[in-house]
């Protein structure tokens, strides 16, 4: 299976640059998730793969072969997109064969083949159905099955759980992985969902107006982020702003403009400077009221099963969240004084942004 590697890809249409100057390496038999907002350049990126899609500038390599101006059909990648397209005069199980049929895959292989493809996306019980018989989620499943049908070298995904209720979708994300494994596909599958990502991928490459802004695994994208807005994307993260006042190898101190000083990791930011302070949700504590420096008032409780999040109204600085487990939402209520803080190990210390924090976190 080939590695995939993107080298100054750009793609404008009309006054939308929807990759800017984009490079990515996707490596053998790698499950890569291409995470970011809507707009960022996601689908483009997959199109411009696939050969759908012929970019402005920049080349597309598969292993050392330049593939830029290849035909799609000589790509032997296939692109699961959004709108399925399903052959509406063939069953569930007759799209899946299309590609086989047409490489005359012995009868015995084929069999065997759909047998599994159709357990796979939940679709045996509705083989002998057409597309128009089937919910979205069928369909989207059953276009799943069909590219996979296909024997790609490179499988392309775009949102190919999007359609699917959680359950399933939970489902789907472990076995769809692991088909991909055992197969030995490079994949990209392109989502906005971070849960998704972080279950699903080797690596993670987070793209942003057309950029990728981040690449790594899913706990070092998740645990040490870039920048504000990788902070925030993956995994929501409270904001405390403020200049650092103390700094050392065992960690800094950042002070806010009320005089409030909070423990964040080791930083390079110089003495003075005015920076920001991520910490994710789930690492923000509550603490008793008299002993916290960060004070407020609870004003929302949110049940989300094993834990309940919690929405504080900081004294001087806004909303600030945390999740504590379900077990003891009987102890806080609306209205409550409480406390926030957080270990120093899990705030993580990014200058300023020359926009603003605002204009950094925005996600259109």
């Amino acid at each position: 299976m080939p590695q995939i590697t993107l080298r100054g890809i750009t793609k404008r249409f009309s006054n939308v640059t929807a990759a800017d100057d984009l490079n990515l390496i996707v490596k053998d038999r790698e499950y890569l998730c291409l995470l970011g907002p809507t707009g960022a350049g996601k689908t483009t990126t997959l199109r411009i793969i696939a050969g759908l899609t012929m970019p402005d500038l920049g080349t597309v390599h598969f292993d050392d072969r330049d593939v830029t101006s290849l035909e799609p059909e000589k790509r032997n990648a296939v692109l699961l997109s959004q709108t399925y397209s399903l052959f509406p005069t063939m069953t569930v199980a007759e799209n899946i064969l299309f590609g086989p049929e047409i490489r005359n895959m012995p009868a015995p292989e084929k069999e065997q083949l759909l047998v599994s493809l159709l357990d796979l996306v939940r679709l045996t019980k509705r083989a002998d159905s057409y597309p128009w018989e089937l919910s979205g989620g069928m369909q989207q499943r059953n276009a799943l099955a069909r590219a996979i049908a296909t024997n790609p070298d490179v499988l392309l995904l775009d949102e190919p759980l999007r359609a699917l209720d959680a359950r399933l979708r939970i489902v789907l994300r472990k076995e769809l992985r692991s088909l991909a494994k055992t197969i030995g596909l490079t994949v990209i599958h392109v989502t906005h969902d971070q849960d998704e990502a972080l279950v699903m991928a080797d690596r993670i490459a987070v793209i942003r107006a057309g950029r990728i802004v981040q690449i790594g695994t899913p706990q070092e994208i998740f645990n040490n982020p870039i920048s504000p807005f990788v902070a925030n994307f993956v995994g929501q993260s409270n904001f405390f702003v403020g200049r650092v006042v103390t700094s050392g190898p065992n960690g800094s101190e950042v002070e806010d403009h009320l005089g409030r000083r909070m423990k964040a990791r080791p930083t390079e930011v110089p003495l003075g400077a005015k920076v920001v302070v991520a910490v994710k949700v789930g690492h923000t504590r509550l603490l008793k009221f008299n002993v916290a420096k960060l004070r407020g008032t609870i004003e929302r409780m949110l049940f989300e099963g094993r834990v309940v999040h919690v929405d504080v109204d900081v004294d001087g600085l806004g909303r600030f969240s945390a999740k504590i487990p379900a077990s003891h939402r009987d102890r806080y209520h609306v209205g409550d004084k409480v406390g926030i803080g957080w270990g120093r190990s899990r705030a993580i210390v990014f200058p300023y942004p020359a926009d603003g924090l605002e204009n950094e976190l925005r996600v259109d």
